[in-house]
């Protein structure tokens, strides 16, 4: 026997166990590696306004009312007081539009086209406390257009109003969101003094 050559039979062992396949492991799921794929969230309607909110469109409307009480009556033309009645109320409901529309496209959000009717018309709602806070003004007005009042003496009477209603507002609002009494009161003063300032506008100017 020639022990100096290797045997054929070995060597054909050796060259099958190297190229011998390694047992397959578990497989995995290609799809494992996938990034799950959440539903997209419903898209939500705007909460109602809470109570401070809907008070400060109270306070803004209230001081429309008063800039248009003190602009429409002219010094020397004919006091129509249901005239004046008319355009406080439409300024305020177009304001209260315009205001509800500018917030319904600054928080635009994706959804359907019925979803978006139902946010604007949310959006638009939230706006009846500004034009509920002309109301006063234009049932003083009224009232003042049925008995004949004088110009100067429904334009006095109506801005004292709404400065008294100024100080309400603010105190209530104040109160509201967590103020003790002492400041909510110079909070109402602070809206109050706004009131006083469309007063001696008005004075200086006509």
């Amino acid at each position: 026997m020639n022990h100096g050559q290797d045997d054929p039979k070995e060597e054909h062992e050796a060259i099958r166990q190297q190229t011998r396949p390694l047992p397959a492991g578990p497989r995995s799921d290609p799809r494992s590696d996938a990034p799950s794929q959440q539903p997209a969230a419903a898209p939500r309607l705007p909460p109602p306004r809470r109570g401070a909110d809907w008070m400060f469109g109270g306070v803004y409307g209230t001081v429309l009312a008063s800039g248009l009480l003190a602009a429409l009556n002219q010094e020397g033309d004919a006091f129509t007081p249901f005239y004046d009645a008319s355009w406080v109320l439409v300024t305020a409901c177009t304001a209260g539009l315009a205001h509800g529309y500018s917030h319904h496209m600054t928080s635009h959000q994706a959804g359907s086209a019925a979803h978006h009717w139902r946010v604007l018309s949310r959006a638009l709602w939230n706006e009846w406390p500004m034009i509920a806070a002309t109301l006063p003004t234009v049932l003083l007005l009224v009232v003042a257009g049925l008995t004949d009042w004088d110009a100067y003496g429904a334009t006095a009477v109506g801005l004292g109003l709404n400065t008294a209603l100024l100080f309400a507002w603010g105190s209530f609002v104040a109160l509201r969101v967590g103020y003790r009494i002492g400041p909510a009161v110079l909070m109402g003063l602070a809206d109050a003094t706004i009131g006083l300032a469309i007063i001696v506008a008005n004075a200086v100017i006509k």
